[in-house]
């Protein structure tokens, strides 16, 4: 039984202090593009020093996908100023086409995602930068593991 009270006492100090923060993300609020398996547009908000909520309009060959991300920031990078990583859960909703020549055809998409990446605002210039993977499971529609989703995104800095 001590063994244990020690071991969550060890647990619970190192979760704290990997939790700190570690400067901030230097921004308040961002819009951009993002380069992913087609072209979208993403804002970003912080709602706490390390808490964001991310929003995005995919726009893909065949459809149109919207997500809405919670991110966890950390950043605590030793010797890169800037420069942070997140992780956090979502949620997508999208429709497109089974196939381009076939019209009437199409797929209504629902499912969780996540995402996982490097955050990094340029300084003294309202530029943003990150660049994630988001897998996602759709639970309606095109149901499975999609993978393929994440990118490079671009912003500017609003506030």
């Amino acid at each position: 039984m001590k063994r244990l009270v020690v071991l969550l006492s060890l647990l619970a100090t190192s979760t704290y202090g990997f939790c700190q923060e570690g400067g901030g993300p230097g921004y308040n609020s961002a819009l951009g593009a993002k380069l992913t398996t087609g072209v979208g547009v993403t804002y970003k908000t912080f709602v706490a020093n390390t808490k964001a909520f991310e929003a995005q309009a995919m726009f893909l060959s065949r459809g149109v996908r919207f997500v809405s991300l919670y991110e966890f920031h950390f950043y605590n990078i030793a010797g890169a100023p800037g420069l942070g990583w997140y992780i956090g859960p979502g949620a997508h909703i999208g429709a497109w086409r089974k196939d381009k020549d076939i019209k009437g055809e199409s797929i209504f998409d629902i499912g969780i995602d996540g995402v996982i990446g490097l955050d990094y605002k340029i300084k003294n210039i309202p530029i943003n930068l990150s660049l994630d993977w988001q897998p996602s499971y759709s639970i309606i529609g095109n149901a499975g593991l999609q993978p393929q989703f994440g990118g490079l995104a671009i912003r500017y800095v609003l506030q």
